[in-house]
């Protein structure tokens, strides 16, 4: 489990693309420290395994259905990426529950700067936009965020990026067009379940 607190921004520094996974070598300096091989660690909101460590850098295998589902397969050696260690149970709970389940991935509009915050604009899939609600939770690239607006005509949401957020994560690099990874809030999911499992009994 995880928070949607970026504790780090690492780099990817080699990618080795198999027929139905790649190995992704990410440089983290901070990140390794924490960890060991086998450890869960969110990669742009997407939980992975810690497969071999060295003094600053980590390796974890990203299987072909993880690489379809998110935005991972457009990452190029260089690319700037969230990290964020599992969560532990005696820390406090600063974001929201996140899983590291990527939903569906988005498309950004706009990243627009503004005196104090920056306006962030994103298309999300048709059949996600259920889950969100104005200033409720979601996780966009792993980061903890409120949603600000909702377009439903258009499947937008618009969020508003303190200076701090654009400081210490990769949100700061988005443009128009990007794919973004999704995840939205478990608590939505689990509602939605145990509603329809009370129609269906008639209760």
């Amino acid at each position: 489990m995880f928070t949607g607190l970026i504790t780090e921004v690492g780099t990817v520094t080699k990618i080795e693309r198999g027929e139905s996974s790649a190995i992704f070598t990410i440089k983290a300096p901070e990140s390794v420290q924490g960890l060991t091989i086998g450890d869960s660690i969110a990669v742009n909101g997407t939980c992975l395994t810690a497969t071999s460590l060295t003094a600053s850098t980590f390796t974890a295998d990203v299987m072909v259905q993880t690489l379809s589902l998110t935005s991972l397969a457009q990452l190029e050696v260089g690319s700037p990426i969230n990290l964020e260690l599992a969560a532990q149970m005696d820390m406090r709970m600063g974001g929201h529950i996140v899983q590291g389940h990527v939903d569906g991935t988005g498309t950004v509009i706009a990243l627009t700067p503004g005196e104090k915050w920056a306006q962030f604009d994103i298309t999300v899939p048709e059949h996600l936009t259920k889950y969100i609600v104005n200033q409720g939770s979601i996780t966009l690239d792993g980061v903890s965020l409120t949603v600000g607006g909702i377009d439903d005509p258009s499947n937008t949401i618009t969020l508003w990026l303190i200076p701090e957020t654009l400081a210490k994560t990769n949100l700061s690099d988005k443009k128009a067009g990007d794919l973004i990874n999704i995840e939205v809030d478990i608590l939505a999911k689990y509602v939605e379940r145990l509603i329809s499992k009370g129609v269906a009994r008639g209760e």
